[in-house]
């Protein structure tokens, strides 16, 4: 497998080792050997990082020239399209992603992103006319700007890390924006390498996006306090996403939070149950279940709920956990020792609560860190299998008595970032979505996942939208003037 140059931070223009020359490991979660060092950035490369992002934004004219910024990102979505087959080898081994999610959120998607959002700034309305009123008794002329933000933090996790640090960066450069990323220290290469084809292969002004990769989460905390910072754009746990907004409250920055999920997958009593249970089956075992928006509680009509989690517990069976270099593979390993660990617990959690697995149920035995895809049956939804995020690839299954204790149970939850509807009736199913409190639905297996349509969530799913216009808008602030008329 042939892996791009070795991992450097990005600061100021220019690609450099961390100040102080430490590095850490990367490991490739399937065989849980070395296959790389990164860039242990220090406080002074924090700092550098900071200095010339807010530098790049008040003293260049990336903030004002549309037309620099639109060249700059049709370079860089070349550099992605070109460098495509080495980005998807690097996250194959470093985050343990099978194969087959490169045609979708592993690469193909986000990249489609970068230049819709550079579509949409070349054409975006950032000036509007208002036009003349008389506010208090005086003619006047009123404009509505929408300007850049400032100095963006993006701070990315490691399960999806090409779609998140696009879906972040690209926005927040093309609204005029400068940026320094912060990526999960499980996966930083594959933000390295968006550092270096930056520097390499764009004429994206220095200072203008940095990558910065330290271990330390005391290092990295230093974004969202730092009075410099004018937003951070947070994807990953909520209760980091918590501390997070308590630390940028003390200067009232921005903030955009994509946070937790517990998503529910409602099939009616007029659906193809067997047919729902195994897709839902399936998207659980999806990158080991490693996704903030995959359903993991399969909630079916009371009557119908052995067929559902038998149907559920074959499907997982035959997709089975795989070398995510296998062309087949669906489910490959969790990200890290310490996440194979928490899922473990929650396995152990599942019997303490009364479930029992119908398939799965511990941890495989092998170089690596691997899960075996289990169903959990025999509880409700107030265990805590049903209410907390797992981030495995575990699936509950729950029954439900109607569609209005469907909706109560999909609702019942403190997440609402995701779900679906399955049902014989396209009416009867959007009804029932219509009630659900959640950010995205799938009704009668339709698909959200797409650049132009705005993500994110209810509750403690988090603020804000990422993608689509409103994903864009998020890195813009409004600003009206008025005129003698």
């Amino acid at each position: 497998m042939t892996l791009p140059p070795a991992p450097q931070l990005l600061l100021d223009g220019k690609l450099t080792a961390a100040s102080n020359g430490a590095t850490y490991p990367i490991v490739n979660p399937a065989t849980g050997t070395e296959i790389g060092q990164a860039p242990d950035a220090t406080s002074d490369d924090m700092e550098a990082a900071i200095a010339a992002a807010r530098r790049a934004f008040d003293e260049s004219d990336w903030s004002t020239d549309l037309h620099l910024r639109v060249r700059c990102l049709r370079q860089l979505h070349q550099a992605l399209v070109h460098e495509k087959e080495l980005f998807e080898a690097l996250t194959t081994a470093e985050v343990g992603m099978p194969g087959f999610m490169m045609g979708a959120a592993g690469f193909d998607v986000p990249v489609e992103g970068l230049k819709w959002v550079t579509d949409l700034a070349e054409g975006y309305e950032f000036v509007s006319d208002l036009g003349v009123a008389s506010p208090m008794g005086i003619p006047s002329r009123r404009t509505v700007r929408r300007e850049a933000v400032g100095v963006v933090a993006a701070i990315t996790p490691w399960n999806v890390p090409t779609q998140i640090n696009l879906a972040k960066v690209g926005p927040a450069l093309a609204a005029g924006c400068t940026v320094v990323l912060k990526p999960a220290p499980d996966t930083p290469w594959v933000a390295c390498e968006l550092g270096r084809l930056v520097a390499e292969h764009t004429d994206i002004p220095p200072g203008v996006f940095n990558v910065v990769t330290p271990r330390s989460n005391e290092v990295a905390a230093v974004l969202a306090g730092d009075p410099r910072i004018d937003m951070v754009s947070f994807t990953g746990s909520t209760a980091t996403g918590k501390a997070i907004m308590a630390a940028a409250s003390a200067t009232l920055k921005k903030v955009f939070l994509e946070l937790g999920g517990k998503s529910a997958a409602i099939v009616l009593d007029d659906a193809d149950v067997a047919s729902a249970a195994g897709a839902t089956a399936f998207a659980a075992c999806i990158h080991a279940g490693q996704g903030c928006a995959i359903t993991t509680r399969l909630v079916v009509p009371r009557e119908k709920y052995d067929e559902a989690v038998q149907v559920a517990a074959d499907t997982m069976e035959s997709i089975g956990a795989k070398d995510p270099a296998d062309p087949g593979a669906i489910c490959g390993p969790v990200i890290s020792q310490a996440q194979r660990d928490r899922v473990e617990s929650y396995l152990r959690l599942a019997v303490e609560e009364g479930g029992r697995f119908a398939t799965g149920g511990t941890v495989i035995d092998r170089p690596g860190y691997w899960v075996e895809p289990t169903v959990v049956a025999g509880l409700d939804n107030s265990s805590r299998l049903a209410q907390e995020e797992i981030f495995g690839p575990v699936l509950v299954v729950i029954p439900h008595d109607g569609d209005d204790d469907a909706v109560r149970i999909a609702n019942d939850s403190a997440y609402g970032l995701s779900g679906s509807v399955d049902s014989g009736s396209l009416e009867r199913a959007k009804a029932v979505a219509a009630r659900i409190r959640t950010g995205t639905l799938a009704v009668n297996g339709g698909v959200w996942f797409s650049p132009d349509a705005p993500f994110g969530g209810y509750k403690q799913s988090g603020i804000g939208r990422e993608m689509g216009v409103a994903g864009f808008e998020e890195y813009l602030e409004t600003k009206t003037i008025a005129e003698p008329a």
